[in-house]
């Protein structure tokens, strides 16, 4: 009898456990769900970049915009977008002025000034070699960045790598090491003791 009480109070603990096991189970999948639409909704706004279609359309937008800018060389650290702005005022109607700077916020020494107007390009690139703050300004018309498409650059050849082939002659080793700098070495004494 005894016994048959203890495995009933077993049976009750352990559908318990299981129910709250099951209550637990369903609370995660309403979660993982909620977290599945979140990431839904985030890539359908972000989706709009990655859209081959969008992709073109806001390529061809920046061919446009690019089309209405000019490359400002050789500016003046101390400028400011301003005194950019004014320099070029003559041209047209300037729409934005952009002076790249570094990680630490300092100026690059270049620039990028957009117009409204297409027109304006030509009358801006006839202020190259104009001055501004004592500099001579390097204008060209601004050029269109083709994604992934990168200059090649070929790796240099080190003279003293030997070459990988099995019947490639041997090239002249350094004579001094890496640095190709000879090393202070300390003069050996006798010792009569080692």
């Amino acid at each position: 009898m005894e016994g048959d009480d203890v495995d009933m109070a077993g049976a009750e603990n352990t559908e318990t456990d299981l129910d709250d096991m099951k209550r637990r189970l369903k609370e995660m999948e309403e979660e993982a769900a909620a977290l599945r639409e979140m990431q839904a909704k985030v890539e359908k706004e972000m989706g709009s970049v990655q859209d081959p279609a969008a992709a073109a359309t806001s390529q061809a937008n920046r061919e446009e915009v690019d089309s209405r800018s000019v490359f400002v060389g050789n500016v003046d650290y101390s400028c400011t977008p301003e005194e950019v702005q004014q320099h070029f005022q003559s041209c047209g109607t300037v729409n934005r002025v952009t002076i790249r700077t570094d990680k630490f916020g300092q100026p690059k020494g270049y620039a990028y000034v957009e117009f409204l107007e297409a027109e304006a390009v030509q009358e801006a690139l006839l202020l190259n070699e104009s001055e501004l703050h004592g500099r001579q300004l390097k204008v060209t018309a601004k050029r269109t960045n083709i994604p992934g498409m990168k200059q090649y650059r070929p790796r240099r050849s080190n003279p003293f790598m030997r070459p990988r082939g099995p019947f490639m002659a041997p090239y002249f080793f350094a004579p001094y090491g890496y640095g190709k700098i000879p090393r202070l070495r300390m003069a050996t004494r006798y010792s009569p003791y080692y």
